[in-house]
């Protein structure tokens, strides 16, 4: 068993208050979970406007698919136009 971490802070330009990075924030943990079956959940800087780092969890029985599925999960969020990806880190259990 493997287990796949990936944390990606993200910087939301857009966001005015919290309230809009929770609904940038909610429409990319959707997208994610539904589209990879990841477990998606912010990890730090709840408090604050337009700073986020998401973590992000993948379980399967190889390395070079939990790798690969979490390589596609960061594709899609670079793709995203509401955030800048600014660091990201993957480790391999």
């Amino acid at each position: 068993m493997v287990v796949g971490v990936c944390t990606v802070e993200l910087f939301i330009a857009g966001s005015q208050s919290l309230k809009d990075k929770r609904q940038v924030l909610h429409s990319v943990k959707d997208r994610l979970h539904g589209k990879f079956n990841l477990s998606v959940a912010e990890v730090d800087g709840q408090d604050l406007w337009q700073k986020a780092v998401l973590g992000m969890a993948c379980v399967a029985n190889e390395g070079s698919h939990v790798n690969q599925v979490l390589e596609q999960a960061l594709n899609v969020i670079k793709s995203m136009p509401v955030v800048e990806v600014v660091r990201t880190k993957l480790e391999l259990l």
